[in-house]
């Protein structure tokens, strides 16, 4: 029995994944082409109303009020009047401000016309609303009212959303459609973020993002973060990690950075590892002043550290007002160069520099250290020294980290509270061990959506930033992340469940919204099966051969996998407008047809070298076709970097073929491939042969569930290698055990005798509360549970240990293994219980076989019981 989500759930959800356009008129200030009772003319014939900022309006509200009326135009085809006063300027207006800020804002709610009381004094809050004969000679107003600047930004930006400009409009040339009318319904509504601070990490840059922005902008310089600014406001994030990689230094290359970050309302930061707004490479500029360029060591060259330090907070607060450009202040301190640091640091000792760089910060700014946002992120070996003891003040935010490869190490209890709260450093790109992955969007949002909301169980509620590579072409799971991220509780199974068609709705239309959520669900899935790096021509199994025929095995599998997506794909790409076609390709087209590419190399190549290593000429056509392959790869990379007259050229420049060892080739080569003198017969395939002493469930086919101590089995599509995975919501509970009797039961048909091995796949996930095991049971029948332990300890580097080396096998293969043999089962009909007893264990599939289950990537194929 499959737990399914009922049809009026997904039609609920639709409304709190904040992504389609609102053409519909259903409730208070949506969106629609008619008009109605009350409604608001935002457009008439073509033309948008006024918009009305104060004149002394904030700099972010102001820029945010510009970007509205220039997407009024992009809709409406005419600019909009820009006044500051309502005063002439129309019978019907727009009109943005901050409480407290604003003139015309604080006379409506003065007034008793716009009610404020239930955001008033909240975090970027705001209310939008239609107000009736708002002002003398006005007849009404559609208001954006925000608790503080960035209140109102995101107030405008949410409305840009709903009348068709997608935040990706410019970064994923979405175009924009024509409206001659578009109106708001009465009433009024209210919003706020749940997370404090939200946002993204540009990282692993080289040399896609520095040669793209190199070309087009002349570097990372203030012209270039213009872009990535909008981009993270319009995605309703605050907070920015830049672009850090060597020779770059956000602050230092280009000074106006800093400023234009500050004036649109974009809180910075500095990565995990660079404290105080210093980039890592800083440190190697200006040696000859005798402070940089030394011994990055505290213990033996602190006093330039300070110094180092201090100038980095000197030129936060050089902004002249007191306040300094808004900053959240990364403290703490790991190796230079993102290393760590030397064996055996002592807690002591970073405890040191942490109440060093709090000293300089309360000195610089003239306010106690506390009244200066700072998080101490625990990544990597940090994460140690917490477990370890360290300790930092209370009102510093803990960023606790996953494991590069998505699965979070480590999480608050959920009754530990600290005034500076938690929060989660994820990745969606990294380089480093076992393998660089950073060509490709390779995230399923299903496995993002589960990490993430266990994190808001535990807590984790303060910073979610996430490293996004290059930013593209990761562009679909980071619009998933922050509308997460701007309120975790909405973001259910059910708003899951329809995030794909409302995403693809905003981006394309409804006419394409289907067919294109299953294509980039389906390439998900695929892309998440082992990262592009990772393949190669040893991956995945092939079949047998014979003198006439060829069996493509568990390859050739994958294989027909990506030509039936890339199929699909071709449809729909015949059905999208000529003005889709940029975005259709960056977003859809591009990403199935170069990773498809990808396995068809190495495929061929498998093939290539398993045959010529007997002498089989047969081995020269799959020669030919990794050739062709390999040439195809270089013509989808240069069709990417030709779109928009060559606007996106260097983006796709990631090496991605030939690794060897965990960090990238210097170049791109053809892998090498085999000749052999003679004549071959032609290239017959045969389907591959299976076996039928394998049984395979997967984890949505139960026939039973039983739930209890408040948690509820649920079937989450799309998360995992097969489809559909279980997990016991909501997260975060305690364990159980198999009397509190949560378990799922499966029907199973088993033949033969002897022993029965009952293997359970499970998505990669870590215990998070420091125990390093994670419990599972399993049974037969009224059989004694078994209790089956995943022991997953995340390898910084040349571990030995079992724990470290399940680990790099589970994110190399995207699922954790663990089996029970039971003696003396019967053929016959039995019933398998799986006993939750362990939070955050995300079960995907059961195979059962008679002696050891053979070995596969993927498993057998499902087997209808």
């Amino acid at each position: 029995m499959k737990r399914k989500i009922p049809a009026m759930l997904l039609a609920a959800a639709a409304t709190l994944v904040p992504a389609a356009p609102a053409f519909a008129c259903t409730t208070e200030v949506s969106v629609c082409d008619s008009t109605a009772p009350g409604s608001f003319a935002l457009i008439a014939a073509g033309r948008p109303v006024a918009v009305i900022v104060d004149g002394d309006a904030d700099s972010a509200v102001r820029m945010a009020s510009d970007a509205f009326a220039a997407d009024l135009e992009r809709v409406g085809g005419i600019a909009p009047r820009r006044a500051t006063d309502v005063v002439g300027a129309g019978d019907h207006l727009v009109v943005a401000g901050v409480i407290g800020q604003s003139r015309l804002i604080d006379s409506l709610v003065r007034d008793g016309k716009l009610d404020v009381a239930a955001i008033n004094g909240q975090w970027e809050g705001h209310v939008q609303g239609v107000v009736d004969n708002p002002w003398p000679g006005v007849r009404s107003a559609l208001v954006i009212a925000g608790t503080d600047r960035r209140g109102a930004v995101f107030g405008l930006y949410d409305l840009s959303e709903k009348i068709g400009v997608s935040p990706w409009y410019w970064w994923a040339d979405v175009p924009v459609e024509r409206k001659a009318a578009l109106f708001v319904t009465a009433g009024a509504r209210a919003d706020r973020p749940k997370v404090r601070y939200r946002g993204f990490f540009i990282n692993d840059e080289n040399p896609a993002f520095q040669s793209w922005t190199q070309k087009s902008f002349g570097g990372p310089n203030s012209k270039a973060y213009a872009h990535v600014f909008e981009l993270l406001l319009r995605l309703k994030g605050n907070y920015l990690w830049p672009a850090m990689w060597a020779p770059k230094a956000f602050n230092d290359d280009d000074p106006q950075n800093m400023v234009l970050a500050d004036a649109m309302g974009v809180v910075m930061g500095t990565s995990h590892h660079e404290p105080l707004t210093r980039a890592q490479d800083e440190w190697h500029r200006n040696t000859e002043a005798g402070v940089t360029g030394g011994k990055w060591d505290y213990q033996t060259n602190a006093e330039n550290l300070r110094a180092f330090w201090r100038g980095g907070i000197e030129r936060m607060m050089s902004k002249g007002d007191g306040k300094g450009y808004e900053s959240l202040l990364t403290i703490g301190m790991r190796g230079d160069g993102d290393e760590a640091m030397a064996e055996g640091t002592a807690t002591g000792l970073l405890e040191t520099i942490v109440r060093d760089q709090r000293a300089i910060i309360a000195d610089v700014t003239g306010k106690p250290a506390e009244q200066t946002p700072q998080v101490w992120a625990l990544y990597k070996e940090v994460q140690d020294y917490y477990d370890a003891g360290m300790r930092v003040p209370d009102d510093v935010t803990l960023l606790f980290a996953d494991d590069n490869w998505g699965q979070i190490r480590r999480l608050p209890d959920a009754n530990a509270k600290r005034k500076g709260g938690y929060g989660v450093y994820y990745h969606f790109d990294y380089v480093g061990g076992p393998r660089n992955y950073k060509w490709l969007n390779t995230v399923q949002i299903a496995k993002t959506w589960q990490q993430m909301d266990l994190a808001w169980q535990k807590g984790a509620r303060d910073i979610w930033v996430v490293n996004v590579g290059d930013i593209k072409p990761v562009e679909y799971p980071l619009d998933f992340f922050m509308a997460q991220a701007w309120n975790p509780e909405a973001m259910t199974p059910q708003a899951l469940a329809a995030f794909p068609e409302r995403w693809a709705e905003a981006t394309f239309g409804a006419g394409q919204a289907k067919d294109i959520a299953a294509l980039v669900t389906d390439y998900s899935r695929l892309a998440a099966l082992r990262k592009p790096e990772l393949v190669d021509a040893t991956s995945f199994a092939l079949g047998e051969v014979t003198i006439d025929t060829l069996d493509g095995g568990e390859f050739g599998a994958m294989i027909a996998q990506w030509d039936q997506l890339e199929a699909e794909m071709l449809r729909s790409k015949a059905k999208v407008p000529a003005a889709q076609r940029d975005a259709c390709f960056q977003l859809v087209e591009h990403p199935i047809l170069a990773l498809g590419t990808l396995y068809r190399m190495y495929y061929a190549l498998a093939w290539n070298r398993k045959l010529g290593a007997t002498g089989d000429a047969r081995a020269n056509a799959f020669a030919d076709r990794a050739e062709a392959a390999y040439r195809r790869d270089a013509e989808i990379t240069a069709a990417y970097h030709a779109l928009g007259g060559g606007k996106w050229d260097g983006m796709m420049s990631q090496i991605h073929i030939g690794y060897k060892i965990w960090q990238q080739p210097d170049t791109q080569v053809m892998p090498e491939v085999m000749r052999v003198a003679g004549n071959a017969p032609p290239v017959r395939f045969v389907d591959p042969t299976t076996s039928g002493a394998v049984i395979a469930i997967e984890a949505d086919d139960f026939i039973h569930s039983a739930d209890g101590k408040g948690l509820r089995w649920t079937a989450v599509d799309d998360l995992g290698r097969t489809g559909a995975s279980v997990v016991a919501l909501p997260q975060g509970r305690p364990a159980t055990t198999q009397a509190d009797g949560v378990r799922l039961d499966y029907a199973a048909s088993v033949t033969g005798t002897g022993p029965l091995e009952i293997q359970l796949h499970l998505a990669p996930t870590l215990d998070v509360s420091g125990n390093k095991v994670q419990r599972i049971g399993v049974s037969i029948d009224d059989g004694p549970m078994r209790e089956l332990a995943v022991r997953l300890e995340p390898d910084t580097g040349g571990g030995d240990r079992d724990e470290q080396r399940n680990w790099t096998r589970a994110v190399k293969d995207n699922a954790a293994l663990v089996s029970a043999r039971f003696d003396n089962v019967a053929p016959g009909e039995h019933t398998i219980s799986i006993w939750r007893l362990d939070d955050n264990v995300v079960l995907q599939r059961i195979v059962l076989a008679r002696g050891a289950v053979p070995a596969s990537y993927m498993g057998p194929v499902p087997t209808a019981q």
